[in-house]
This record gives C-alpha cells, sequence and structure tokens, in this order.
C-alpha cells in the first residue's frame, strides 16, 4: 500500500516537471521572438527648416481715447427752456445744445445798456467842460468811472446769457442726453458727452528697456474682440518723456484714422508696433514641437543605415524664439535645410523607423485666419 503511494507521488512530481519544462520552452520562444521582432515604420507628416524674415515687432495691450472729448456741463445754474439736439447725432464746433431760461437777465439788459448810454453822454459832455476849465479833473474822473462801471454791469449780464445758451465746443459726436425740458440745473450738471472720433488716440506703455526702440512716426497695428478680423493701422505721436516710478514703464500714444467711427473711447485693444529692423530666423512649424518640463525638442529625419532606403528619428533638443501665426522661431539646435516631424511627434520615439507621406500635412501660415475666427 506504501509502495503504491510513493509511486503515484512520483509520477505526479515527474508530470509537473514535464508541463515546466514545456512551459518554460514556450516562454523562452516567445522572448526570443519579441526581441526580434521589428515594429513597422510609423507614417509621418515631415517640413524643412527654412531660413525667414519676420517682421520686428512689439506688442502691448492699450486703451482707447478721444483726441477731443469732453462732459458738457451748466456753468451756471437755470431752468432748460429748449433742447436744440438728438442723442448720438454729430454736431459741427459753436452748435446750440441747450438754452437755459434767461428772462431775468434779459429784463435786466435795456436798463444796463440805457444806463451805459447815459453815462457815456456825461462823460462826452464832462470832456468839454474839463477843456474850457468847467469843471474839475476829479469831476471828469468820477463820470468815467460811472461809464466803465455801467459798461462792464452790462457786459456782465449779456455774459451770462450767452452761459445759459450752451453751445458744442468742438464737432463731434453726441451721447445719449441727461437733461429733460424743465429741468432745473445747478452748476457742474452734466448735459450730454461730446466726443470727436476720427482721430482717434490709442494710448499704451513699454517697459523702459524698449525706449531706445521707439520712435514717433513707427507704424502701428489695433486689433480688438469687438471688431473681429479688422485691423486699424496708424503711427505713434507722441512719446511721454516721464517714466513712471512705480512701474518703470514708459507710455506712448498713437492716432488711428477711425473712418466709420468703428473704434470708440475706452475700447481695450491690442497694440503692434513694427520696427524698422527685421528679425532673421530658422523658421518651424509649431506643432513639430514636442513641448516637455526639461526640454524642448524635435525629430529630425536621417537615413537608416541599416535599411537602405530607410528612414529613421533623431531627438533634437532646440531653444525656441518668437512665434507667427503657426511657425516657431528656433534660436539653436537646427540647421537650415533640416527636415523636421511636422505632426504628431508626441507619438514618436527616439531612432524609430518612420514613412514620410506629406499628402495630408496642413497647411501652415503665419497669419492664418481659421473659419471659427
Amino acid at each position: 500500500m506504501k509502495k503504491r503511494i510513493i509511486y503515484a507521488i512520483l509520477g505526479l512530481v515527474i508530470l509537473i516537471a514535464i508541463l515546466a519544462g514545456i512551459k518554460f520552452m514556450q516562454i523562452r520562444a516567445m522572448i526570443d521572438q519579441g526581441k526580434k521582432f521589428v515594429p513597422p515604420p510609423e507614417t509621418v507628416t515631415t517640413a524643412i527648416v527654412k531660413a525667414d524674415s519676420w517682421e520686428n515687432a512689439l506688442t502691448a495691450v492699450g486703451t482707447l481715447n478721444a483726441v477731443q472729448g469732453v462732459n458738457v456741463s451748466a456753468e451756471l445754474p437755470g431752468k432748460v427752456v429748449s433742447i436744440a439736439f438728438e442723442s448720438g447725432t454729430t454736431v459741427k464746433k459753436g452748435a446750440l445744445l441747450i438754452s437755459q431760461d434767461t428772462s431775468s437777465e434779459e429784463a435786466q439788459l435795456p436798463g444796463a445798456e440805457a444806463q451805459t448810454k447815459l453815462t457815456k453822454t456825461i462823460l462826452d459832455r464832462d470832456a468839454k467842460m474839463l477843456d474850457k476849465k468847467i469843471i474839475s479833473q476829479s469831476e471828469y474822473d468820477t463820470a468815467l468811472a460811472n461809464y466803465d462801471q455801467a459798461r462792464a454791469q452790462a457786459a456782465n449780464i449779456r455774459a451770462t446769457i450767452a452761459k445759459k445758451t450752451i453751445h458744442a465746443p468742438f464737432g463731434g459726436r453726441l451721447g445719449i442726453r441727461q437733461v429733460n425740458l424743465g429741468q432745473l440745473l445747478r452748476e457742474g450738471d452734466p448735459i450730454v458727452t461730446l466726443q470727436t472720433l476720427d482721430p482717434i488716440y490709442a494710448d499704451f506703455t513699454f517697459p523702459q528697456q524698449q525706449i531706445s526702440r521707439l520712435r514717433p512716426g513707427l507704424g502701428v497695428r489695433v486689433t480688438s474682440d469687438a471688431l473681429q478680423g479688422v485691423t486699424m493701422e496708424g503711427r505713434i505721436k507722441a512719446i511721454n518723456p516721464l517714466v513712471d516710478a512705480d512701474t518703470r514703464n514708459i507710455k506712448v500714444q498713437a492716432t488711428l484714422a477711425n473712418r466709420g467711427e468703428k473704434l470708440r473711447p475706452g475700447m481695450f485693444v491690442n497694440v503692434t508696433v513694427g520696427l524698422p529692423v527685421r528679425l532673421q530666423v530658422l523658421a518651424l512649424p509649431a506643432t513639430a514641437v514636442l513641448y516637455a518640463p526639461y526640454g524642448d525638442s524635435v525629430f529630425v529625419v536621417t537615413e537608416d543605415k541599416e535599411h537602405k532606403g530607410g528612414k529613421t528619428i533623431r531627438q533634437q533638443f532646440i531653444r525656441l524664439g518668437e512665434k507667427r501665426g503657426d511657425f516657431v522661431a528656433a534660436v539653436s539646435g537646427l540647421k537650415e535645410g533640416e527636415e523636421i516631424v511636422s505632426t504628431g511627434v508626441f507619438k514618436l520615439r527616439n531612432g524609430q523607423s518612420v514613412v514620410v507621406d506629406n499628402k495630408l500635412a496642413p497647411p501652415f501660415q503665419k497669419a492664418p485666419t481659421p473659419e471659427n475666427n
């Protein structure tokens, strides 16, 4: 009985050993096959690194301001008796805006003018009498003072009437009316805003390091999210001689033509100042760059030495410069004429075999205009 149990155990051990040996041979064969396995080459699109000349420009964020802009307000207290404008209309310099009640001043004016005429008559008569030494010099001086006082009183009344008849100080576009007929205005109460919109100013700032690159007359391009696809052009008009002590920035002002009055004071805009010296760069598609915390790189296409006619890729670390549309400048790490992978670089590895197929290569532009823009 014991011998049968021993024989059964030995048979089981031999069977397990045989199965383990078979499994070991299978795994070893799979490992050898994996070592010999060569993945198929990856299909990629490529681009040639080219030397290019880019516009050298400075960019900033700016605010639009009217060349002339004011909130027209009441200079003297008074009741509004007439309104001569419509909200949002364009007016010329000197156009009547509103009239305040001047009935009291107009009632006083004839008396002041009559007093002026009387004192003038007395002054002329006293002048003749002074020549004949009938009156003293002091009496003549008194008559002269009375005449000047009467004339000043009449002028003061006329000035009050003029101040209560409010005109546009310059030509421009009116805003929304802020007064009503019969309203009693106090001194300084707003009436309407008046803005000159064509031309218009763009005010922006640059760090003090850029002062040497700026000068009046340089071209300026302005874009705004309120005017999608529209670029307004102008030129630098003035550079502030004072640098802000808090921010170390210098204020710059450009003048823009604003035909159609599409730009309005207070709008936020993006400003680009074109510089006369152009940048010489090596340009490559931005999609060709594999961005990583430890450094940016591209994959350079080279000839495969082991397989005639084949191609492999070599990962090359580079240093990037400015960007223009779909392109970015390579400061170092690449040479002109090198062929690099232009898309899908995130799925590639160093030394991988590739096949170049540019049939589906996307077009790269320095000033792209996407359909959904």
